[in-house]
């Protein structure tokens, strides 16, 4: 039942964001297009539930081919464009990953979907996190919310992220998959939102 209605709340609510901040994302959009050369959006391959591959679509906040550089952001990014440093420092461009919700290959709540790369070296029981959907926030969303900040003081981001902090995230993942409930999944959801607006 909680999987039904989650999935239905899922679907509504997209739908209802998508529709009433339409304007506000149009204007994104336009600055996007004139602030750098390239289009309005990103996707790259994520790994989801049950180990199904999925483009995950983003506002782009980076130049064109930035990734082909690294899949992880630091600190104050060059490849980060003007627009890009607002949208992310707000989250903005997560919005367009409610299309993957409606898809059904996200849910508003659940671990964040990794790229391959990342998955690839996941243990046996961190390959849990894959039995549900992936999400846009969740318990290890919000304990690294400044994650970006704190890879850019490393001087080895990419050990940092592998050695450190991607074990300390799945094992807040793994939290939710075992506590996972419409009261938690509300929680996290109002927790992230005044981490945004922090």
């Amino acid at each position: 039942m909680y999987l039904l209605v989650k999935r239905i709340a899922d679907i509504i609510s997209s739908f209802c964001v998508l529709i009433l901040l339409f304007p506000f994302f149009l204007i994104i959009a336009i600055w996007i297009l004139l602030d750098s050369k390239g289009g309005i959006f990103y996707t790259q391959t994520r790994v989801g539930k049950n180990k199904k591959e999925f483009q995950i679509l983003k506002f782009r906040s980076m130049a064109v081919n930035s990734d082909k550089k690294g899949a992880i952001t630091v600190g104050q990014d060059a490849r980060v464009t003007r627009s890009g440093r607002f949208i992310r420092k707000y989250k903005i461009d997560e919005f367009p990953q409610l299309l993957n919700v409606i898809l059904g290959q996200m849910s508003v709540v659940g671990p964040r979907p990794e790229v391959p790369k990342y998955v690839n070296l996941y243990t046996e029981d961190q390959l849990k996190v894959l039995s549900i959907r992936p999400g846009l926030t969740d318990y290890a969303s919000l304990e690294y919310f400044e994650e970006q900040k704190m890879l850019g003081e490393s001087s080895d981001p990419e050990k940092t992220y592998i050695e450190s902090v991607m074990p300390a995230k799945l094992s807040l993942n793994l939290k939710y998959v075992e506590e996972q409930g419409l009261l938690v999944d509300l929680k996290c959801i109002f927790k992230t939102i005044g981490k945004i607006f922090k």
